[in-house]
């Protein structure tokens, strides 16, 4: 790569370490907003620090939220008794899109992964739990990434999910059709409607 003024490198570097964006990317962002001018730069620099300053997470299910509940967790219509469970919060964007779901949700903060070092007790696992049996959920959805560490994660879910009290607890996963390894971000509205509508019920041995 070559060697750029240190302001430059900084800014490319930045970019670099952002999910997804490369070296050559970040280099093209980059030469992008210098290009586009102060005006261009500024709103970028507004946007993020407004966003950072506004938005949290929602106390109730750990969703993004502006204010201390999310709009989904503040909305009277929503059955409080079908709950379902996602890693992040761009899932449930992904899920909403359907327009197939008319419960509430709870986001994990994301997916049991041992070689990156997240077990179980880097998850809101606890909260899952205390959440069912405040709210009076019926139904819990395994709406986890269908990939190695989503499968991981809500295998562990169904487990943990035998425990007194809550044999009349049903649990269900989304039915197949998503792509395996893929997450559901990425998913389009219809296959991932018909996993919804589809989910199966999750064998448990309690």
């Amino acid at each position: 790569m070559p060697e750029y003024a240190a302001p430059l490198q900084e800014l490319i570097d930045a970019f670099g370490r952002l999910p997804g964006v490369g070296p050559k990317s970040a280099q093209r962002i980059a030469f992008h907003l210098l290009a586009a001018g102060p005006v261009e730069s500024q709103r970028l620099s507004d946007a993020i620090r407004h966003a950072a300053e506004r938005m949290s997470f929602c106390q109730r299910c750990f969703n993004l939220a502006e204010g201390a509940e999310c709009p989904i967790c503040a909305d009277a219509t929503r059955d409080v008794t079908l709950l379902c469970v996602v890693e992040e919060p761009r899932d449930v964007v992904a899920i909403e899109r359907t327009r197939e779901f008319k419960g509430r949700y709870h986001v994990l903060g994301g997916a049991i992964d041992h070689l990156k070092g997240i077990g179980p007790e880097q998850l809101r696992i606890a909260e899952l739990v205390r959440r069912i049996g405040d709210e009076g959920v019926r139904e819990v959805i395994l709406a986890t990434n269908p990939n190695i560490e989503g499968e991981m994660t809500a295998l562990y879910l169904s487990k943990m999910l035998e425990v007194p009290g809550l044999e009349d607890l049903t649990v269900t996963k989304l039915s197949s059709g998503l792509p395996v390894g893929g997450d559901l971000e990425y998913a389009d509205e219809m296959t991932l409607g018909r996993a919804l509508e589809g989910r199966r019920t999750v064998e448990r041995t309690g």
